[in-house]
């Protein structure tokens, strides 16, 4: 009697298993998402509206001068960070994958800043850059330059800085990566090419990038789309305040802004967040097509 009562609810207790982390995607991920949708299409506020105004957000973005400047500094962002942390990280697993005397430290010591927190990271990052900096007193006391470098005060100088931060701090991060896809590439591929005379730049490039090439996909896709969203780095090395006239921020301090506050206008931090989506969804379609041709 109790086996056919077992055979008759087994069919119930998946669902049972799956319930909560159902539950949890439907109210923390699919809910607010769904109702960041909506809201994009309202006048929604901290302590009012939400009525429906149709385009009247997106219409607001052509007249929106902080976000040209938001949108030109993310991409300014991606461009610069997609090749240098796609490249660089290769290298350094290149060379601490050799079996060299010393190459312990050097692991721990590129993959230390990964650790460490982000905002930690730049606020040590902007005492070095700062006039009174470790930075601008190095180059002073080595006749470089005259007076301190505006490296947190000039638009350009800052953004580059924040951009020289997530390179720093990335490069442990997908270096560990790839030093898991370096174990799948053949040595005895690497031994014939060495016996047939192909020097070490030969191999690289003919070897151990094709054999990499999955794996540098997967990192490209994540350095575009963290780049896209970057937040921290620019927060903190601006004080929040976006540097001078609003001009180094990124399109989630916009979001932050808009979203905060008795003042704030949810509707249109909504509509930021479907067209930040946007942006980070149309480069990981056209990766994934590239990568589908080459294979």
């Amino acid at each position: 009697m109790m086996s056919s009562r077992v055979r008759e609810h087994k069919w119930f207790t998946p669902w049972l298993l799956v319930a909560p982390a159902t539950l949890w995607l439907c109210v923390f991920n699919l809910y607010p998402a769904l109702n960041t949708v909506y809201m994009a299409f309202t006048n929604k506020k901290p302590l009012g509206g939400g009525e429906l105004v149709g385009l009247a957000n997106f219409e607001r973005m052509l007249d929106d001068d902080q976000l040209v400047y938001a949108l030109t500094n993310s991409i300014l962002y991606m461009l610069v960070c997609v090749p240098l942390l796609t490249m660089l990280p290769l290298l350094l697993a290149v060379l601490v994958e050799k079996k060299l005397p010393g190459l312990t430290f050097f692991r721990v010591a590129f993959y230390t800043p990964v650790v460490a927190s982000a905002v930690v990271v730049a606020l040590i990052w902007n005492w070095m850059l700062d006039d009174r900096g470790a930075i601008n007193a190095i180059l002073q006391a080595l006749k470089v330059v005259q007076e301190p470098l505006p490296f947190l005060t000039d638009r350009w100088l800052l953004l580059f800085s924040a951009i020289s931060l997530t390179v720093w701090k990335g490069l442990g991060y997908y270096m560990i990566i790839y030093l898991s896809a370096l174990g799948n590439v053949g040595k005895e591929l690497h031994e014939a090419a060495a016996v047939d005379g192909a020097g070490p730049v030969r191999r690289f490039w003919s070897i151990t990038v094709p054999g990499v090439r999955g794996t540098m996909l997967l990192i490209t896709i994540l350095i575009t789309v963290s780049s896209l969203r970057i937040f921290s780095e620019l927060f903190v090395m601006t004080g929040g305040t976006g540097g001078p006239g609003g001009r180094v921020s990124s399109v989630v301090m916009l979001i932050q802004m808009y979203s905060t506050g008795f003042t704030g206008h949810l509707g249109y931090a909504s509509a930021l967040s479907l067209l930040l989506f946007a942006l980070t969804l149309v480069p990981m379609v056209l990766l994934a097509r590239l990568n589908r041709k080459d294979a």
